[in-house]
């Protein structure tokens, strides 16, 4: 009966404790003072206008009912979706309805406007510079070191992802590089960052760069150099999109629930 042979490579075991400790430790304090960095550069927020609230959340109101729109019977939400439709084409709820169809005003000559692009790039910033030092800082220390094997098999899809900067065909999948760890790290220390900071933190920078790519999430959903009047055009063309597909979950519920017991 043949026996599978297990690759094993003649290395330092200090290794694991002298490269993977310090990159780990280096990771969750450069998030920790990355989070009080970016806390502490941000800028006071002014006091929004009830109208520029109002038009935040008008706007929502079509977001939600699209996404939602299964959840209240056909009769409500035609009703909902036809006096949104209408208000967003008549432009009711825009802060400044004197300038509807007119260019957007230029985001630089906007005060709100340059403290927002201004605690953008301060984020930005407070992302890129400490990750390029730790990536300089593992190539020059650490750059070709395999640290670790992980104790269950794998597929070689994961080889590019678990052994970056080592350039070898037969070595199992199952060992981890240096750099390959760092960036294990980078994607996978939210629950830590969560556990110490709190779930409002700016520690984690891949929720940061996802919360700058998804434009209708919080205070920045209309962002320096857009036209709110576009906006509304665009989620009522959605809504009329969605009345065509519209079924209430909750349709014929009893004579399901009956035949579920038969």
């Amino acid at each position: 009966m043949a026996t599978v042979q297990t690759q094993t490579i003649l290395r330092d075991p200090q290794l694991f404790y002298w490269i993977l400790f310090p990159i780990t430790a280096v990771m969750v304090l450069t998030g920790v003072l990355r989070h009080y960095a970016t806390v502490l550069m941000q800028s006071d927020p002014k006091k929004q206008e009830l109208s520029a609230i109002s038009e935040q959340r008008n706007l929502l109101r079509g977001v939600n009912l699209r996404t939602n729109h299964n959840q209240i019977p056909l009769s409500s939400f035609i009703a909902r979706k036809n006096y949104l439709v209408a208000a967003y084409n008549r432009g009711d709820f825009l802060k400044d309805p004197e300038n509807k169809g007119k260019p957007p005003a230029n985001p630089m000559t906007d005060p709100a406007g340059m403290d927002q692009m201004m605690n953008m790039l301060k984020g930005n910033m407070a992302m890129m510079v400490p990750q390029t030092l730790i990536m300089g800082w593992i190539n020059a220390f650490f750059s070709g070191f395999v640290i670790m094997k992980l104790p269950f098999p794998l597929t070689l899809r994961f080889k590019s992802m678990l052994q970056s900067g080592v350039a070898t065909r037969d070595l199992d999948v199952r060992w981890v590089s240096s750099l390959s760890w760092y960036f294990l790290n980078l994607f996978g220390l939210r629950s830590i960052f969560t556990f110490i900071l709190g779930n409002e933190n700016s520690a984690d920078q891949m929720t940061q760069q996802m919360q700058q790519m998804n434009p209708a999430s919080g205070n920045a959903m209309f962002a320096p150099g857009q036209d709110p009047n576009k906006m509304f055009l665009a989620e009522a063309e959605n809504l009329e999109v969605v009345g065509g597909q519209h079924e209430w979950v909750l349709d014929g519920v009893v004579d399901r629930l009956l035949k579920s017991r038969v």
